[in-house]
This record gives structure tokens, C-alpha cells and sequence, in this order.
């Protein structure tokens, strides 16, 4: 049974985290989420009681995720395989698992920065950001290390790039490749 609670509760979260983003989360209630999980708003409120709950279970789930692939990114010898597969993980985990937050907050700055738990993910963003900067490396390649793992959360924003560029164009893809070269050292294409 408890495994059928935590998978409404995931589904719940991961429902109100698509309207957060639609329709931003201030002005999204907890009846528009239950309406749209079909359920009655006592069957949602037995799962969360504020939408600040659902949202800090989200960020958890997050920051747990963050912090275990830091943690063991760290512990992984620098060098460039090492460094690639880390860029792979993340890539993988942006376009699966942290994809939905990572929308929201996109068009949810504002929620983020006020909440309770906004603290921790912004400091585990960080560590995740200079997960590939090797100490002694000049200031131009630990640069260059920040610019490959942003240039893959930018890959996963379409808000940013706009999705309707070119549909055939797999952002995520690009956005790996683009890293790829500047771990790498490579020259980009011309």
C-alpha cells in the first residue's frame, strides 16, 4: 500500500508542477490540481495539505538527486572521461527527473526565491555548476568547466531557445556536443 501512496504522491507533484509552469504558481489552487488529476480535493489534501507542500517535496526529491550525483562526481577522477560522463548523467537527469522543476522554476523565479528550502537548492545548483572545476586548473578552464555543465541546463530550457525553432533539433543533444568541446578542448565547428 505504501507503495501506491508515494506513486499518487509523485504523480500529484509532478501534475501541479505542469500547472505551476502553465499557469505559474500563484495563481494555480489546489482545486485546479485536483480537477486535473480527476480527484476529489479531500483525496488530494489526504496526500498535501498547501501547495507549499507539494512544492517542498519536490525540492527535496530534487536537491537529494543534486546532491547524490555531486557527491558522486566527486569522487570520480578528473579526467576527461571521468568529466564527460558526468556532463552525460546530468544531461540525462535534466531531460528526465529534473525537467519539470527545472521549468518551474523557470517561470516560477519568484516562488523559489521565497521559499523556505530555496536556500539549499540554489547552494546544491552551485556545487553542481562547479562539479567539474579541477583545483590548481586556471581561472580560464575552471570557466570553461561552468560554461559545459550551464551550456547543458540551457540545452534543457526551451523557454530559452525556444522550442518551435527547429523541431528536428534536439537542444539537449546540441547542448551536450557544445560541452563535450569545451571540456574537450576542441575547436567548435565553423
Amino acid at each position: 500500500m505504501a507503495g501506491r501512496r508515494t506513486d499518487t504522491r509523485e504523480r500529484i507533484q509532478q501534475v501541479a508542477l505542469e500547472l505551476f509552469a502553465e499557469r505559474g504558481y500563484d495563481k494555480t489552487s489546489l482545486q485546479e490540481v485536483a480537477e486535473r488529476l480527476q480527484i476529489t480535493r479531500p483525496a488530494l489534501y489526504y496526500h498535501f495539505r498547501t501547495k507549499e507542500e507539494i512544492l517542498t517535496g519536490v525540492i527535496e526529491r530534487l536537491v537529494e538527486s543534486i546532491e547524490e550525483l555531486v557527491a558522486w562526481g566527486r569522487q570520480q577522477p578528473a579526467t576527461t572521461e571521468a568529466r564527460l560522463e558526468i556532463l552525460r548523467r546530468i544531461s540525462g537527469l535534466l531531460s528526465d527527473q529534473w525537467r519539470p522543476l527545472f521549468r518551474f522554476a523557470q517561470v516560477n523565479q519568484g516562488a523559489l526565491e521565497h521559499h523556505p528550502k530555496g536556500e539549499r537548492l540554489r547552494g546544491c545548483v552551485i556545487s553542481l555548476v562547479s562539479l567539474l572545476c579541477v583545483p590548481g586548473e586556471s581561472a580560464e578552464k575552471q570557466f570553461e568547466s561552468r560554461l559545459a555543465v550551464l551550456a547543458v541546463i540551457l540545452g534543457n530550457l526551451p523557454l530559452l531557445f525556444g522550442s518551435e525553432s527547429d523541431p528536428e533539433t534536439d537542444l539537449n543533444e546540441v547542448a551536450l556536443r557544445v560541452a563535450t568541446k569545451l571540456v574537450t578542448g576542441e575547436q567548435p565547428d565553423e
